[in-house]
């Protein structure tokens, strides 16, 4: 199962156990049991703190629980933990062996003071790089507080179980039964569900904040990014973010982010915050801005949560989210085969028709992505042609599982009450309209900036954008904004990250230009 080169990683790994751990193996006589028990024994074969026993009787096999002698399991996966979800097998052994986990001793605290019975479920798929987090956050807490239990399934592997519980889309978490949430959530984001009153318990410290010279609204590689040189600078910068990475962390492939040829959002992500706290910077994550206004020379931004932070200077680095199509049904069955990542989800929908809406790169990638995957694929653009690179429509073309239709309009989509089970679209040469049944549509056309909280507070294009000089200041004195919620050219992470830099130097700038009388009102 495992290679050689991945068990000399791994037993470079587990040689950081401090106590034994034990694998408890479910298993029947399907193929894939016989996988599981070879990537067991290839685990106990390079550790001799790990044990392995096949006695286990779990009723979803192939399975396998990870604990320790005598004491009953609370972390199992039932699948093959492989591809994205290496990591998670990875971490959990570990950490049940002792291991220190790498968490603040707060979230540590939070997590071993919950009280009450959870059992917790997570539906995942190998090729979704959101469920890694979800996993691991959740098997962390299982090893950290004895009342909670996680168990990772494999949705693609237990198909039977997804369609009965109508899982759509990953990763959908389950908690004593009961839909929990569905999608990316750290373990900072699931502590605040399960313990009522930490919202208001960080609202407080973040009120008592002093004046920050530079506060960044985003965690995106612009954010990032202008965190980094505002620190540099050596003056008070704070960042507060509604999740940290933003739309990168649903970006799969990376490669065109000069100097490093291949890397995937989460990874990049995952270096950009270790960045970002290698410098003094206040990080504020999980706080979404609802507001701006400028009073008495500093620039307040307002919190959800209540509270509200004060800066001599801001740099809006809000970033976008995918754009809907805006037709009826899209809302009431996201989740439940409305679907925004192919690579995330696409594996739910093995055998099954599906449509993609969009006919950019991003809509014919998916669309290839999927062809491999789903029984039928048809790819609706709302222009006369698609407008992707023509090596990707060549490919697309290649294709037999795949149908384009241009000149579409997609009116409706159709469902069950629980599910999607069609869509409507409209001929846009001769206004007729046409049906279209299946069991997933994968929407992308494309971004919208994340600037409705600014509306009336700054200078916004019709479309949104934030309005930026070539300094990256906005139409406020003091305000400086950044990446794809402004009016740069070309949404790319790379112009994003230089453009936050870019809006560093130019608060800093402004801030060294400030009249001394003025500098010390601030400052009072």
């Amino acid at each position: 199962m495992l290679d050689q080169g991945l068990k000399s990683q791994l037993k470079t790994y587990l040689e950081n156990l401090r106590h034994p751990v034990e694998l408890v193996a479910s298993l029947d006589a399907q193929p894939k049991s016989a996988e599981m028990r070879e990537l067991l024994e290839d685990i106990v074969s390079v550790s001799d703190k790990v044990s392995l026993r096949l006695d286990g009787d779990a009723a979803r096999k192939p399975s396998f629980a990870i604990t320790t002698p005598g004491v009953a399991p609370r972390i199992s996966f039932a699948g093959l933990p492989m591809g994205h979800e290496f990591t998670s097998l990875v971490l959990a052994l570990l950490q049940v062996g002792g291991h220190p986990p790498r968490v603040a001793p707060e979230v540590i605290a939070q997590i071993k003071a919950l009280e009450g019975d959870f059992s917790f479920e997570t539906y995942f798929s190998l090729t979704c790089q959101n469920c890694p987090d979800v996993v691991q956050a959740l098997n962390l807490m299982s090893v950290l507080n004895p009342n909670i239990r996680h168990v990772a399934i494999d949705g693609a592997l237990f198909q039977g179980e997804v369609e009965a519980r109508k899982v759509m889309a990953v990763p959908t978490v389950l908690l004593n039964g009961e839909t929990f949430d569905q999608g990316r959530m750290s373990v900072e984001q699931i502590l605040a569900r399960l313990d009522t009153g930490a919202v208001a318990r960080e609202a407080e410290k973040i009120a008592a904040k002093p004046v920050f010279d530079v506060l960044v609204v985003g965690g995106g590689p612009a954010g990032a990014a202008a965190a980094v040189y505002a620190a540099r600078k050596g003056i008070a910068t704070g960042l507060a973010a509604e999740r940290f990475g933003g739309q990168v962390l649903d970006t799969m492939a990376i490669e065109n982010f000069i100097s490093v040829p291949h890397t995937e959002g989460p990874k990049l992500v995952s270096g950009l915050e270790a960045h970002v706290r290698d410098y003094d910077v206040d990080v504020m994550n999980l706080q979404k801005a609802v507001g701006l206004k400028q009073a008495g020379g500093l620039t307040e931004i307002a919190l959800e949560s209540g509270a509200t932070l004060k800066a001599k200077t801001i740099i809006l680095a809000p970033g976008a989210r995918w754009r809907q199509m805006g037709a009826p049904g899209e809302d009431q069955y996201r989740n439940k085969g409305v679907a925004y990542c192919p690579h995330c989800d696409g594996p739910l929908y093995k055998g099954k028709r599906v449509a993609v809406i969009g006919g950019g790169n991003s809509g014919v990638e998916a669309a290839i992505d999927l062809a491999g995957i789903v029984a039928h694929v048809t790819l609706i653009e709302f222009d006369s042609q698609l407008r992707a690179d023509a090596v990707l429509q060549r490919k697309l073309g290649s294709l037999k599982n795949v149908t384009v239709i241009t000149s579409a309009l997609t009116t409706e989509v159709l469902g069950d009450g629980e599910k999607v089970v069609g869509l409507t679209w409209q001929d846009r040469t001769d206004q007729s309209l046409h049906g279209l049944e299946l069991e997933g549509i994968f929407v992308q056309i494309g971004l919208v900036p994340n600037t409705e909280w600014l509306k009336g507070a700054l200078a916004l294009t019709p479309r949104g954008e934030i309005e930026v000089d070539a300094h990256g200041a906005t139409s406020l004195t003091g305000v400086f904004a950044a990446g794809d919620a402004t009016t740069t050219p070309f949404k790319q992470i790379i112009i994003a990250a230089g453009d936050g830099a870019k809006a560093a130097l130019s608060a800093f700038d402004h801030l060294i230009r400030l009249a001394p009388e003025e500098a010390e009102a601030q400052a009072a």
